[in-house]
């Protein structure tokens, strides 16, 4: 038969010994003539179980129904070949990828004598391509879906050839708008010109990646900052086929990061500040101590010295303020909690406050429940919101007006109000009544003064302590409200009566030999001349190298120490006094603006035996000095 079909011999024998590929005759009506291994191996059926039959016995039900075998055949014999893929059945029934030739065979008088056919296994390659087809199309859904990234292709010159919804956004183009177009489209004006769009390219092809944060322009030729990585993508042999390129917008990063460093640089100007401020209060409060050991009668004198005092304490109390709102920004304040009766907390908080309202003539109220209210607090910093809150009300509040304090049980909270009948607050001052150096709207006169950082400090110092606190008022000229709600401490408690600090006895103790070390000429003479009415032996020093060598000669048994000092900090002072066995019992004692928790911590590695923050009380420094003796 195979003679019939005019197959020779030799090519016969070759037919048969190839088995990776099926390859076998047809009989023009499509049946089975010759069979060889290969087609076994592929197929499944032996020769004698298949040579006979109509080749259509390989094809899938589908095929068979639009009679694609026959159609086959047909093409064959009209172009002499037929080529083709598509699914076909072994004999288990079991599918695989073929790739199909069929080649017509005529005699020399043209006759159709058969048909040559060529079956190749392509299941695994097909395999291959789906899975790299799938992978591809998941990449692109990827890609497709990425709202906050720009990624695109560029091809081997540069210009856009992919384009994702996420470069849409941050770019401004449309995809129609920006396929085709080079990427220095989305660089400034002063890059393009020093060709740097095309100096990245390179850089990309020469080092394998490239990365950058710059500037660079949408479609309306706004700016934005980007950070941006690009990837140069090779075939198979090394050849440049173009670049990946992703770019992220920055700018909100930026924006934030600028506010932070704001933040950091506005905390550590608050923190310099007030240390600075401290340096003019110290000398000043010690002249008004020294004046108030002289008795007059003069009226106008009294008048000053009650003017310079109510005013220094004023200024105390801002600079206070201004050191609180540092630490706690920079969350620097550690709370001393312990359960208290805010009862006490309140009433002393009042009475402090009571000089306030009596300058102005309003008229002050304080209701008390009469059970306790135990919260968890520590019992200064809830004192000082107390106040804050009742010196906001008197500065806001015209003269003749109503201020009320009031305490009680609520819903599981102990709840402090403050009312005031002043000039009330606007819907939009409400919304901002705690931001930092945020005030009321004043004349150019400014007759309330302040910072604007008492409510701040309320707020946080009342977050700290797991509370809330909130402003109300009906508007401008009806008064205000500030509410603050705190947790109530159920466990059982013994009611301790308010610790009441004892008088310091005048005097500090024997005199002692004292060493003063401060660059601030006034505060350093105003102190002395307190230490010496009091009996002690004093030396004074401007600057931290003179300090040392008057410390060496003069072995004194106490050293004042300020920190700031030129030449010489009070740090590396202390150290150098402490490391003079000649010294070693001479009690350092830090006198200075810094009075943070590190500072201290760095006073103590220092050597300092106490820490003590201008504007010192002199009775605080008599009462160090007497428990040194």
């Amino acid at each position: 038969m195979t003679r019939e079909l005019g197959i020779d011999d030799p090519y016969r024998r070759l037919a048969e010994a190839v088995h990776d590929y099926a390859i076998f005759l047809l009989d023009p009506r499509g049946n089975i003539v010759s069979w060889n291994a290969g087609a076994q191996r592929l197929k499944g059926w032996r020769a004698e179980e298949i040579v006979g039959q109509h080749f259509s016995r390989f094809y899938p039900r589908e095929a068979i129904d639009r009679r694609w075998p026959q159609k086959e055949l047909d093409l064959a014999a009209q172009r002499g070949r037929f080529e083709d893929e598509g699914w076909r059945l072994r004999k288990d029934g079991s599918r695989f990828w073929a790739s199909v030739v069929i080649t017509a065979l005529r005699d020399d008088a043209g006759e159709l004598r058969g048909f040559g056919k060529i079956t190749r296994d392509l299941s695994e390659r097909r395999r291959q391509e789906e899975t790299l087809r799938q992978s591809e199309q998941r990449f692109r859904l990827l890609v497709e879906a990425v709202k906050d990234y720009a990624i695109f292709m560029l091809d081997a010159d540069g210009r856009v050839v992919s384009w994702n919804p996420g470069a849409e956004r941050i770019n401004g183009y449309g995809a129609g708008e920006a396929i085709g177009q080079h990427l220095s489209i989305f660089y400034p004006e002063e890059a393009r010109i020093r060709r740097w769009p095309e100096q990245q390219l390179l850089m990309a092809r020469e080092e394998g990646r490239f990365e950058d944060e710059a500037v660079r322009v949408r479609k309306d030729g706004s700016t934005f900052w980007a950070h941006v990585v690009m990837t140069p993508v090779l075939d198979a042999t090394g050849e440049l086929r173009g670049y990946a390129k992703v770019t992220r917008d920055l700018t909100d990063r930026k924006r934030i990061e600028a506010l932070e460093k704001a933040e950091r640089q506005t905390n550590e100007f608050l923190a310099m500040l007030a240390h600075e401020l401290r340096n003019p209060l110290a000398p000043i409060s010690n002249a008004l101590n020294l004046l108030a050991r002289k008795p007059t009668s003069d009226p106008a004198e009294l008048w000053v010295r009650e003017v310079l005092a109510r005013q220094t304490g004023q200024m105390t109390r801002l600079v206070d303020d201004l050191l609180d709102v540092s630490r706690i920004t920079r969350a620097a304040v550690v709370l001393d909690r312990k359960p208290a009766d805010l009862r006490g907390i309140v009433r002393n908080a009042a009475d402090a406050s009571r000089q306030w309202f009596e300058e102005r003539g309003h008229a002050f109220t304080v209701e008390l429940p009469e059970a306790r209210l135990m919260v968890e607090v520590d019992e200064v910093r809830l004192n000082q919101v107390v106040q804050n809150l009742l010196h906001n009300a008197a500065k806001y509040t015209p003269g003749g007006g109503r201020i009320a304090l009031l305490a009680a049980r609520e819903q599981g909270h102990a709840v402090i109000r403050v009312r005031d009948s002043g000039v009330g607050m606007s819907p939009e001052l409400l919304g901002s009544a705690f931001d930092l150096f945020k005030q009321g709207s004043q004349g150019l006169e400014r007759s309330q003064g302040g910072l604007g950082v008492g409510l701040t400090l309320v707020q946080r110092l009342i977050m700290l302590h797991g509370g809330t606190v909130e402003a109300h008022s009906e508007g401008p000229g009806r008064g205000s409200e500030f509410v603050v709600r705190l947790p109530l401490h159920e466990e059982p408690a013994i009611v301790r009566e308010a610790a009441v600090r004892p008088q310091v006895p005048a005097g500090s103790g024997p005199a002692r030999r004292i060493l003063l070390v401060d660059d601030n000429r006034d505060a350093a003479q105003a102190l002395r001349l307190l230490l010496e009415a009091d009996g002690h032996e004093v030396r004074v020093a401007g600057d931290g190298a003179s300090g040392l060598e008057m410390a060496r000669a003069y072995r004194p048994e106490v050293v004042l120490l300020d920190i700031g000092l030129p030449k010489m900090d009070g740090y590396e002072t202390a150290r150098r006094i402490r490391s003079d066995p000649a010294l070693e019992s001479t009690i350092l004692v830090a006198v200075t603006g810094y009075g943070q928790m590190h500072d201290r911590a760095r006073a103590s590695a220092s050597g300092f035996h106490h820490h003590l923050v201008k504007p010192v009380e002199f009775s605080d420094l008599q009462e160090v000095l007497r428990a040194s003796a």
